[in-house]
């Protein structure tokens, strides 16, 4: 039976008995989404594939922004030094982290449509996009509109902007598809011809203050329609020369006003989920966005599989169970993954149990995991060892149902957080002062080769573990970069010659460069990764049980009923052995060498994957 049919069926039951569907339309996550190599692109700085497009001075000007962006303000160009300051940026005296709001480098979706051949051959099965709605930041997390994609994304900004203003933003029957979204349905049906599902980042908790609903409340203030919206704390009194005029943003940010928040009941505690709702219009905005990319006029074949919602903590659990069975209504094979993280930063992560279950997520973003392996491999803060990794993991999986632990998105590196080699590099705590911004004495350059071997060593226990492995986009061929906003260079293509990396604007000491290239070998390690995840379906959905896990040894086998593989690890300084209990005939899919003795040798840093043969 098709996704459409299905999902026909479905809405059809959902109307006779909304109970009863209810049920069966939120039992846990889609069967794809336990089977997936997942790949996260943020389009702004993956790969700049039309230069006509790129933004102007009027697409990224907000009225919020700490600075107005400089009437010589220039698309930044891709090869350049990140560390080193535009003209126009140090004509400002501003300092670096503040001008690199303004940054762009004119990724779009043309230059993703460029790399679908570059991601096939990677072996990746899944997108991750961040946010691609109209928006006039880097980031996109601050919308002008949810229901159209960028207007510098697409082959026509100019066209699309005056496309937009024919609409009624209000009213779905009037929305048109603009130059950009088509080439996005266009994306997502080259995408599915490969085999890659796609989905797409939304925060339903803040719009940007060129929201249109937004905009309607600055110019009419309380007469206008969409006051209850948001969070509105006061408005303007026109008898005084003063703005009154006041509002909640996000984590006190301006320029993110919050959707308001209703029938909210007893207290809000940070980290944990409270009930409550959306305000229904927005709320029915929202579903009528969700609605449009998951069935382009209609058709599920057509649309998105799923969404990646941001700040989902934020949002009152009432909302999310009526979204979820909402979303399963259009497509039951979406999927839905939510930003679960902390509890209180930087110390305590939020049990993912709260959200990723029948009436809510399919999973989450699974930072839990990351930590402890952080903390066993690299041996950054909090340290682990062996068996302290071993009862973290199990005490994560063991949180949640086995389809969902099946389904998480094990991530190690984001858009929020540093990337893999410098997370590696750095020991300090998980994403506390994690950038050269913060903290003068942070390697904030090319990390040495121990850090390069841990962190290989790491890449084997992620690709064999419970869960769907997430890669970042640049981690695969060797980016470096600390926290936000510096994993968030352009991508160092292999075809680009990039100006060396210097670090002396920020950092004290001698005078430090670091050339820029493409890592041809790390790729090739990667590739070999995912093709053993790909090919060994133990992997995606088998048990997991530890064989020994003691200080610097870990050794766990992946079973069912049909395949056995054992994968070991050796963190030590010297040569092990391990007695394999299981049979004599083994293959390490990692150098290609045989085994035919039950005695296994284990060298000093480094692993071996054995698959039964």
């Amino acid at each position: 039976m098709n996704k459409t049919i299905t999902s026909l069926l479905l809405m059809l039951a959902l109307a006779a008995c909304d109970n009863e569907t209810k049920t069966t339309i939120s039992n846990g996550p889609p069967e794809w989404s336990k089977n997936v190599i997942w790949y996260q692109i943020f389009v702004e700085r993956f790969n700049n594939g039309d230069p006509s497009n790129d933004p102007t001075i009027a697409d990224i000007s907000t009225p919020t922004a700490s600075f107005p962006v400089p009437d010589n303000w220039a698309i930044t160009p891709w090869t350049s030094d990140w560390y080193t300051q535009e003209d126009w940026a140090a004509q400002t005296g501003r300092g670096l982290r503040e001008t690199m709001q303004h940054r762009r480098y004119g990724g779009d979706l043309q230059g993703v449509l460029d790399k679908l051949d570059y991601l096939e051959d990677l072996g990746i099965t899944a997108i991750y996009l961040n946010p691609i709605n109209d928006a006039p930041s880097l980031h996109k997390y601050d919308a002008r509109n949810y229901h159209h994609i960028d207007v510098n994304f697409g082959p026509d900004p100019q066209g699309d902007i005056k496309l937009i203003a024919t609409e009624d933003p209000a009213d779905p029957s009037t929305w048109k598809w603009t130059s950009a979204d088509k080439l996005f349905l266009k994306l997502v049906d080259e995408l599915h011809k490969r085999g890659i599902r796609v989905i797409v980042d939304y925060s339903w908790n803040h719009t940007g203050v060129l929201f249109w609903a937004w905009q309607d409340i600055v110019r009419n203030q309380e007469k206008s329609p969409y006051k209850d919206w948001y969070e509105i704390l006061s408005y303007d009194n026109p008898a005084t020369p003063e703005n009154e005029f006041s509002y909640k943003g996000w984590l006190n940010i301006m320029s993110l006003p919050e959707l308001k928040k209703v029938n909210v009941q007893g207290e809000r505690i940070s980290g944990h989920p409270y009930e409550g709702n959306i305000n229904e219009g927005a709320k029915q905005h929202i579903f009528d966005v969700t609605r449009r990319w998951l069935a382009p006029d209609g058709d599920n074949s057509k649309g998105i599989d799923g969404y990646r919602l941001d700040v989902a903590d934020q949002i009152p659990i009432g909302f999310w169970r009526e979204y979820r069975t909402f979303v399963k209504s259009v497509d039951p094979e979406a999927y839905l993954v939510g930003e679960v993280w902390w509890e209180k930063w930087p110390d305590a992560f939020m049990n993912p149990a709260q959200y990723a279950n029948s009436e809510i997520f399919d999973a989450i973003m699974n930072y839990q995991v990351y930590r402890p392996a952080r903390g066993f491999f690299a041996g950054a803060e909090p340290k682990a060892d062996a068996r302290q990794l071993a009862d973290s993991l199990n005490k994560e999986w063991n949180r949640l149902g086995k389809p969902f632990r099946y389904s998480m998105m094990n991530v190690n590196a984001t858009h929020d957080s540093p990337r893999l080699l410098s997370c590696f590099a750095n020991k300090g705590k998980y994403k506390f002062h994690a950038s050269a911004h913060e903290d003068p004495g942070y390697i904030s350059g090319r990390p040495d080769e121990d850090t390069y071997l841990r962190a290989r060593l790491y890449l084997v226990h992620q690709f064999t573990s419970i869960g769907s492995p997430h890669i970042w986009n640049g981690d695969e061929f060797g980016m470096w970069g600390g926290d936000d906003p510096d994993e968030r260079k352009p991508l160092w293509w292999k075809e680009y010659n990039f100006t060396p990396e210097s670090r002396t604007n920020i950092q004290p000491g001698p005078k430090t460069f670091d050339s820029i290239n493409f890592n041809e070998e790390l790729l090739s390690y990667y590739k070999k990764l995912i093709k053993i995840r790909r090919e060994n379906p133990v992997l995606t959905d088998g048990k997991l049980a530890f064989l020994k896990a003691e200080k610097n040894t870990l050794i766990y086998k992946r079973f069912n009923d049909n395949d056995i593989m054992i994968i070991l690890i050796n963190l030590g300084n010297e040569t092990i052995s391990h007695d394999i209990d299981e049979g004599k005939n083994f293959i390490d899919l990692i150098s290609g060498n045989k085994f035919n003795s039950g005695k296994i040798e284990i060298p000093s840093m480094s692993a071996i994957v054995l698959k039964k043969i």
